[in-house]
């Protein structure tokens, strides 16, 4: 068969105002700490509501005392907290990532009563939660009657402290906050600036993986407060100074040589949101009945897929079309992308109106497809598929100070998936785009450093520079948190990271 690519559709306009999107459900994550409550109202004359320690991580017991309140009356606890959802932009041939939203309400964390003389006391857990300020109340018949505040302290972890080059070493980072300040972390590796994480829709909980990196001898892991994706070096003197930074000392103990070449896939979550580029609702025919499903709904190009479909015309032939886009965002006036069409069989319909037909992903671009299941020129039926990224070649062994490149496909077009985050020995050195080039990028790299083991490792990345919105955080560095706090997560983009090495030799 002959692969013919023409012009479907232009670029097409934003089908709805930027949204927050809810979160999925991400395995391990921790849920609210309590119920939501309704916190009622402020009495005229406010208590205190007094923890000891009013300072502490997740876990902490804490006892809330207070006094002068309503004798004999049963008491909610109540803590404030919030949720924070990504904001996207789904539009039919792209999707963007605004930010972030942030609702703040409160939950409850225990049932207590007082005693005859309007004394309160009971001891509590402190909650696995966002980190930062907590205002805590006491509200009794809907009326708040004492109040006080708890600092959640913020913990990071690291395992294992000590191995060759090239272990993977999980980062555990508890306490993360929902303010804009409070939200973001930079990572540096031996004061090198490796990427940023966020613990968003995970509830300011979250694990990420780096390697060890650099010759036998102690090294250093920096988890920073950072408010705009790299670290806030004097955080002790701004507004929010308990978001300080963490330091972790790693060992690497010898150099094995490069570890296999793998890829490293995000958790795996259901979307919450339907909306997916090029799944072009608008040009199925109206009066349709057909369907069509897939027996695969993701996998790489050149993957082989069985498509069954039925309610079509009977006895009638049928086309399908790969849809995708042609374009880039940099040398364009006006439309930047098109809609084009690729050609993947041709069939006949049953008596039935069924039709089965085994098909081949083409090579192209990554992301969210759809199949059309066409008869007469008018789509009867489409179903959406997903390229996922692979990986081509690299060397495994370079002279130092050559050239080497890497290559990978399946990359995609959208602000979510166009790009890849490149980091050599854990130092970001820049960013490699997938979209002018149909999903295959060649990386050119530079061998440096001493003899033996260097990692090469590809994160996920959100593209904020076109279009480009007035704040949107965590762009064009590495997501280190891509596994379970991600934009893209809502709408099943499943980015992996890369973690490649190579030997250098003199």
């Amino acid at each position: 068969m002959t692969v013919a690519v023409t012009v479907m559709l232009v670029q097409s306009a934003a089908l709805a105002d930027p949204v927050p999107v809810p979160a999925p459900a991400v395995p391990g994550a921790p849920g609210l700490p309590g119920p939501v409550t309704n916190l009622g109202t402020p009495a005229d004359t406010m208590m205190t509501l007094k923890a000891t320690p009013d300072v502490a991580p997740a876990g902490t017991m804490v006892a809330l005392t207070g006094a002068g309140l309503p004798a004999n009356k049963d008491v909610t606890i109540a803590w404030s907290t919030a949720s924070v959802r990504w904001v996207l932009d789904p539009k039919p041939d792209s999707l963007d990532y605004v930010g972030r939203k942030v609702d703040k309400f409160a939950v409850e964390l225990a049932k207590a009563r007082t005693d005859a003389s309007g004394a309160l006391k009971l001891n509590l857990k402190a909650p696995v939660d966002f980190g930062g300020l907590h205002d805590i109340y006491a509200v009794v018949d809907g009326v708040q009657v004492a109040k006080g505040g708890f600092l959640l302290e913020r913990v990071v972890k690291i395992s294992p402290k000590k191995g060759p080059v090239g272990t993977p070493i999980t980062v555990t980072v508890q306490g993360m906050g929902s303010p804009t300040y409070e939200s973001v972390g930079g990572v540096l590796w031996d004061n090198r600036y490796t990427g940023a994480v966020s613990a968003n829709t995970t509830r300011g909980t979250v694990k990420f993986k780096l390697r060890a990196a650099g010759p036998p001898g102690v090294h250093w892991i920096e988890y920073g407060g950072s408010s705009h994706t790299v670290p806030y070096l004097n955080m002790e003197q701004s507004p929010v100074p308990w978001t300080d930074g963490h330091r972790l000392k790693f060992t690497v103990t010898k150099d094995a040589g490069p570890p296999a070449n793998r890829l490293e896939w995000p958790a795996k979550v259901k979307p919450t949101i339907d909306a997916k580029t090029t799944l072009l609702e608008a040009n199925l025919e109206p009066q349709t009945t057909a369907s069509a499903k897939l027996d695969s709904a993701s996998g790489p190009i050149l993957s082989k897929v069985s498509l069954t479909a039925a309610g079509l015309v009977p006895d009638a032939p049928v086309e399908l079309i790969w849809s995708t886009v042609v374009g880039n965002r940099v040398n364009c006036t006006g439309t930047c992308w098109n809609f084009v069409s690729v050609p993947l069989g041709r069939g006949t319909a049953s008596a039935a109106g069924t039709l089965q037909s085994a098909v081949t992903i083409p090579d192209g671009l990554g992301g969210w497809h759809v199949i059309q299941v066409v008869q007469a020129g008018k789509v009867k039926a489409q179903v959406p598929y997903f390229v996922k990224r692979s990986f081509v070649k690299a060397p495994k062994v370079v002279k130092a100070g050559q050239p080497f490149t890497v290559e990978i496909k399946g990359v995609g077009w959208t602000q979510i998936d166009n790009t890849v985050a490149v980091t050599y020995d854990n130092a970001y050195i820049g960013y490699a785009c997938g979209f002018n080039s149909n999903g295959y990028v060649r990386i050119q790299l530079f061998a440096t450093g001493e003899p033996g083991t260097h990692l090469i490792d590809l994160y996920p990345l959100l593209y904020t520079q076109q279009p480009a919105y007035p704040y949107s955080q965590l762009g064009m560095v590495p997501l280190l948190g891509y596994a379970t706090d991600a934009p893209g997560l809502a709408a099943g983009y499943e980015l992996p990271a890369f973690r490649l090495a190579i030997k250098v030799v003199k």
